[in-house]
Parts: structure tokens; C-alpha cells; sequence
């Protein structure tokens, strides 16, 4: 069903945001945004016998094929969020461009979100979460706050001079998947580009991180506190989007037991409720906190097949207050690759057969219209060789057409 928002009744059980819900009404779950992640929460939810209903901009969105429910409207108009609160029990996020200030106000009102707006605020703003972690004694990159107004440049020099050329800057609201974020040259560079975003708010300067290798710890957490975290895995970006996810990765145990630890931490500190991701960087044996996510992420796809419980699953007891399940990996070696648009535009589900002849894969397409350079899906292998698990999982996505990604080398077998 395909509603316009309009004004409904409330049907959510409020009375006591910690506890269980187990007064299910119009629908157990309510997804801000109807992207691919939402729509693979909705199939974990069909497999719990749960009902969804979405908040999507458009009804082509990935979610609208699986929601029980479509309503149509912005998650930036009070009225949208609030008739899709009248809906259901819970309100979850498949994003974080959301206004904090409607959030809170429905918070406020008692309506029933998670995770909530201070937990929220930390992926929303990536200036506010540099103070908490900073506050907290948690390790990150040297970095800067700079706050708009005509000293705004001056400021990036000045971090540029202390901590040397290039150095990164970033928008600290509206970025994701590599947007607002730019690599600054020299003060030259500093200058244009502070000009450019006159008017975008707070900018984050950071230090250009020597990278090892990057991780990604996800968190499944309930209102009560407490929590699982499945193993950190390694993770490779490319114009800062991830392309593969590898389980456990070439990091050693040592490095692995103490990042999965540090994201428990982060966690715990920003009070998540439902699935956090908290990306990390390793460099000259150091681990640092890049970036965090309140909701499903792209770090965790791999644990549909390759975990006991997937982080879809977890995400939906967890804001609901079930019981979590165990993140145990289920297979030794899983790797996990992205499905992007390739020149041509096709739709990779015209190239199923040739994917689906790849030993082991797994395919999810997300049902988007395809074009150039656009996340379409992802493959996950799981096996007991990590050299092999790449390898099926890059073929099958070659085979769908993904493009062959520059700065990462494939295994030697695709590789030319």
C-alpha cells in the first residue's frame, strides 16, 4: 500500500521506551527512507513474521518492493515524520539526513525512536562527534573544528601549516559515500574551496592519515545496553566508497580483537540503539576512529550469509528490545564485494546468469534503475580460503558489470 502522509492516529506504545515492544500495532517497524537498506531490514523482517512501513521520497525507491506500507514525504517536513510515527511502534533511520531538531521534538512527544537524536547527532554531524570521542579519550585523527565566517580560511591554512599539505577537509553535516569530502592541497586550494562552501556550516579539517588499512566494526545494541559486536573486518574504499569487505582480513588477531573492542566502545558511549557501524583506520600500529553510522551499513552486508544472525536481523531486535543474536561468523572466510553501475548503464539484473555461475555467490541486487557509478548491489562468498572467497566474489561482480576499480588490485586471476 502506497499512502500519501496525512494526519492518522497514533497507535505506538510509548509508555516505556526500554522495555520490550510486544504490543505490535499498524506495523512493528518504521524506516525513515526507503534505500537499499531498509529494504533488506524489510526482508529480515518478513523472515520474524514483523510488519514495515517506510517513509520514501519516491515510490521507485529499493524499499518500496518489500514495505508493508509506503508513505510518501520527506524526512525534512515534521508532518511526514510524525504521520509515519502514527504508524507504527518504532521509528529506525535507513539514513542520516534527517533534521535533528524534528527528531527531537518527536522524541520529546514520546514517540518511540531509535536509535534517539543524541545518539543520532554523532552520525549527523561529524564535528560533534569528533568532541564526544575527543572528550572521551578516544583515539582519532588530529583534526580541527572550523566554524564559518570570514576566519574560516585562515583556520584551514594554519591546520595545513601545523600538520603538513595535503590534509583532509570535510563538511561536517550532509556527507556520505566520499560526498563533502576533499583532499586539500596547499593553502591555494584551502582558499577556493573554503569560498566554495561558504554558507555549508561547520567544516572539519583532519590530518591526512597514513593508512595501513582500514576496519569496520558493527554493534548491535538494545535499549538496556546491552550489546554484540560481530569481529572487525577489514574494509577497502575507492574515492571513499567501499568496494570489498573481507572477514576477518589480513590484520592479525591481536589488531582485530582490539578494534571490535574500541567500536563496543564507541558504541557505548554515543548510547546506539539498533545496528552502529564505527570505521576505523589502522596506521603505524595505531588504531584511530574515522567515521560512525546509527543504522545498518554497507561493513555489514557480509553477515546475511556469512554470520549467524545478519545485521539486519539484529537491527530489528534490537530497536524492538528482543533478544539479539549471536555474531558469530558462520564460515571461516567471507569476502564481500559492491555492485556498481558500469559505463553503459546496464542493468545488472540482465547478467544474473553469468554471476549466478560463479561457485558460491551469493547476489543482491537492490531493484534501483541503473546508471554509471551507482551502488546497485553486492556479492558475498563464504568459504575456508580467503585467497578463494575474493576471488568468486570479484568475479561474480565483474560479471554483473561492475567496473574494475583503480588503486585496488584485484586477485591475479581478474586482474587483467
Amino acid at each position: 500500500m502506497v499512502l500519501e502522509v496525512s494526519s492518522l492516529v497514533c497507535r505506538c506504545d510509548r509508555h516505556n521506551p526500554a522495555a520490550e515492544v510486544t504490543d505490535l500495532k499498524t506495523h512493528a517497524v518504521g524506516f525513515v527512507g526507503a534505500g537499499q537498506l531498509a529494504r533488506m531490514a524489510g526482508e529480515a523482517a518478513s523472515a520474524l513474521g514483523l510488519s514495515m512501513v517506510v517513509l520514501a521520497e519516491d515510490p521507485a525507491d529499493a524499499a518500496c518492493a518489500v514495505a508493508s506500507e509506503v508513505l510518501i514525504g520527506s524526512p525534512q517536513v515534521a508532518a511526514d515524520l510524525r504521520a509515519l510515527s502514527e504508524r507504527c511502534d518504532v521509528i529506525t533511520f535507513d539514513h542520516e539526513q534527517v533534521d535533528l531538531e524534528i527528531v527531537a521534538a518527536l522524541a520529546a512527544d514520546g514517540v518511540v525512536i531509535r536509535p534517539g537524536p543524541g545518539a543520532l547527532e554523532l552520525a549527523v554531524d561529524k564535528a560533534t562527534m569528533r568532541q564526544a570521542l575527543v572528550a572521551a579519550g578516544l583515539p582519532v585523527p588530529a583534526h580541527q573544528i572550523i566554524e564559518p565566517g570570514p576566519e574560516a580560511a585562515a583556520q584551514l591554512r594554519a591546520f595545513g601549516a601545523a600538520h603538513a599539505w595535503p590534509c583532509i577537509l570535510k563538511t561536517a553535516r550532509g556527507g556520505y559515500d566520499g560526498k563533502g569530502v576533499w583532499t586539500i592541497a596547499d593553502e591555494a586550494q584551502a582558499d577556493a574551496v573554503v569560498a566554495e562552501l561558504a554558507g555549508a556550516g561547520r567544516l572539519l579539517a583532519e590530518e591526512l592519515v597514513s593508512l595501513d588499512a582500514e576496519l569496520a566494526v558493527m554493534v548491535a545494541r538494545r535499549p538496556n545496553g546491552d550489546s554484540l559486536a560481530w569481529p572487525a573486518v577489514e574494509t577497502a574504499q575507492v574515492g571513499g566508497v567501499c568496494r570489498e569487505v573481507l572477514v576477518p582480513g589480513r590484520l592479525g588477531a591481536d589488531v582485530i580483537e582490539a578494534a571490535t573492542a574500541l567500536g563496543r566502545q564507541v558504541a557505548d558511549l554515543a548510547g546506539a540503539v539498533g545496528v552502529m557501524a564505527v570505521e576505523l583506520f589502522w596506521s603505524g600500529g595505531r588504531l584511530m576512529v574515522n567515521e560512525v553510522a546509527t543504522r545498518p551499513h554497507n561493513s555489514g552486508h557480509w553477515t546475511i550469509e556469512g554470520s549467524v544472525t545478519s545485521q539486519f536481523e539484529n537491527h530489528l531486535r534490537a530497536v524492538l528490545g528482543l533478544p539479539l543474536g549471536s555474531t558469530q561468523p558462520s564460515h571461516p572466510q567471507v569476502a564481500s564485494v559492491n555492485i556498481f553501475g558500469g559505463a553503459a548503464g546496464q542493468d545488472p539484473a540482465l547478467l544474473l546468469g553469468s554471476a549466478l555461475d560463479v561457485e558460491g555467490a551469493h547476489v543482491h541486487l537492490y531493484g534501483k534503475g541503473a546508471r554509471p557509478g551507482r551502488k546497485l548491489g553486492h556479492v558475498t562468498v563464504c568459504g575456508d580460503q580467503a585467497e578463494v572467497v575474493r576471488e568468486r566474489a570479484w568475479a561474480a561482480a565483474l560479471a554483473l558489470g561492475t567496473p574494475r576499480p583503480t588503486g585496488l588490485s584485484l586477485p591475479a586471476r581478474l586482474a587483467s
